[in-house]
């Protein structure tokens, strides 16, 4: 039967993941330049476009369809998300299994579209993550191209790999061969999610190459207010992200609430320590970036840990990922807004410190951990997985970002980075210094038009 509280609770977190993807436009955007603000406010909210129609032909079904590739890919029996309404899916304990078996339709049950819907804000974030590293330099339907390409190809076979659990949308459905050969811990993405997106803006920031004048001009971000409103509104949304992943309002979603907030609050206090005894002094910036680190660390791991060991596991991704975001100047790479420092390391120490910390006092359908008493075999499989994410999404978005910039179609011109690229990829600005109108379509006032527009238009009238 139909579990009403666990549906709307799988249906409000879906919302409150889908507001992460606002939240995350406003961290980056205030961290870029003030000409490019809304460059990479629409790299962000394309995503929310884009992927939700591809979601719908066919994204999910290669996700969660039957496997019908040795454990790589869902078939397309549910393209169209064709046969998703009208049916119930849900997890229930089994005995004889160390992984999630499935109520059908058990008492447990939620309808099978709102599950659709949930893991469609998981799909459409993990794009918008990459924008960051690739910050004041893209065209936007070059980002536009690459987010189609790239769901397609490297997010759907991932998330199959990691979330399609052997009977979840039926009795005798297969999933992917992290989730059920490997067994391999990810309660709600740190893989298929932040080790996915930071290998990929590590890709796109080698194949894009340096802003002009980095790093002699680093760019300082145009309104820091903006990253901590972001900040906060992705703690906010990560709540849905996290304990939204227990797919029912019980007990272990609890659990990941509880550590997904101490965890959180530990990185910080990681990251402010780092950047007290490195510079003397704590940032504001810090720690809104410290915040993220502890989200994204503690993601993996938040329904298989103790409140102890979120804490614990907090504070060294603060501490790591504040470390790991100077290394860009040592080794050259324009990572703008430290995608990798944060998202690739941050992702890598939740998933790698499973293998220490996981407890099945905490979750039964998980593992013992190394500190208790599970010996290495976990941690040996959450590296597998954690490796085996990163150089699948690193090689193949070298390819697809080199092909896109082979033709033309990603980096812009040097003469528009300097210019902006908010006037020159999308005709408007982001505040009117001037005082006569924002935006090249919204207003009156020629000078908020790009050169060659404001031109033509002075042409006509004269």
């Amino acid at each position: 039967m139909l579990n009403a509280g666990d549906t709307a609770w799988v249906l409000a977190s879906a919302a409150l993941v889908m507001l992460m993807t606002p939240g995350l436009a406003f961290f980056y955007g205030g961290m870029v330049r003030v000409k490019s603000v809304l460059n990479m406010l629409m790299m962000n909210f394309i995503c929310l476009a884009i992927v939700a129609v591809l979601w719908t032909l066919y994204g999910f079904t290669m996700a969660f369809g039957n496997d019908s590739f040795g454990g790589l890919l869902g078939s397309f029996d549910h393209a169209g998300l064709a046969g998703t309404w009208g049916k119930l899916v849900g997890f229930a304990t089994a005995a004889t299994d160390t992984s999630p078996a499935v109520a059908w339709p058990g008492g447990d049950a939620i309808p099978m579209l709102v599950f659709v819907m949930f893991q469609l804000m998981f799909a459409i974030i993990t794009p918008a993550l990459i924008s960051g590293a690739i910050a004041d330099r893209a065209k936007f339907w070059g980002w536009a191209l690459f987010v189609v390409v790239w769901v397609t190809i490297v997010y759907f076979p991932v998330a199959h790999w990691v979330f399609s659990f052997n009977g979840f949308l039926g009795p005798d459905a297969a999933g992917g061969w992290i989730a059920n050969k490997l067994k391999a811990l990810d309660f709600a993405g740190g893989t298929a999610v932040h080790i996915n997106a930071g290998a990929a803006g590590l890709a796109l920031a080698i194949v894009l190459g340096k802003r002009r004048g980095w790093p002699r001009d680093t760019g300082r971000p145009h309104n820091v207010p903006f990253v901590l409103l972001g900040a906060g509104l992705l703690w906010f949304g990560w709540y849905g992200f996290n304990a939204g992943s227990a797919l029912s309002a019980g007990d272990l979603a609890g659990v990941a609430f509880t550590n997904t907030t101490v965890a959180t609050g530990a990185a910080v206090l990681g990251w402010l320590l780092v950047e007290q005894l490195r510079f003397g002094k704590p940032t504001t910036l810090g720690a809104a970036s410290g915040a993220v680190a502890g989200l994204v660390a503690i993601t993996p791991a938040c329904g298989f840990v103790t409140p102890l060991g979120a804490i614990a596991l907090g504070v060294v991704a603060g501490a790591l990922c504040a470390l790991a975001v100077s290394l860009k100047y040592r080794l050259g790479l324009d990572d703008s807004l430290d995608v990798v420092g944060v998202h690739l390391v941050g992702g890598l120490v939740g998933t790698l410190l499973i293998g220490f910390f996981a407890t099945t006092s905490v979750n039964p359908l998980g593992a013992d951990g190394l500190f208790y008493g599970g010996g290495w075999s976990q941690l040996g499989k959450q590296a597998a997985a954690a490796f085996a994410v990163l150089g699948y999404s690193f090689v193949l978005t070298l390819i697809i970002g080199g092909i896109i910039k082979v033709a033309g179609g990603f980096r812009v011109s040097k003469e528009d980075e300097a210019s902006g690229i908010d006037e020159a990829q999308h005709a408007e600005s982001a505040y009117d210094f001037a005082g006569g109108g924002i935006g090249g379509h919204s207003g009156s006032n020629p000078a908020s038009l790009p050169s060659k527009d404001r031109a033509a238009l002075e042409g006509s009238k004269a």
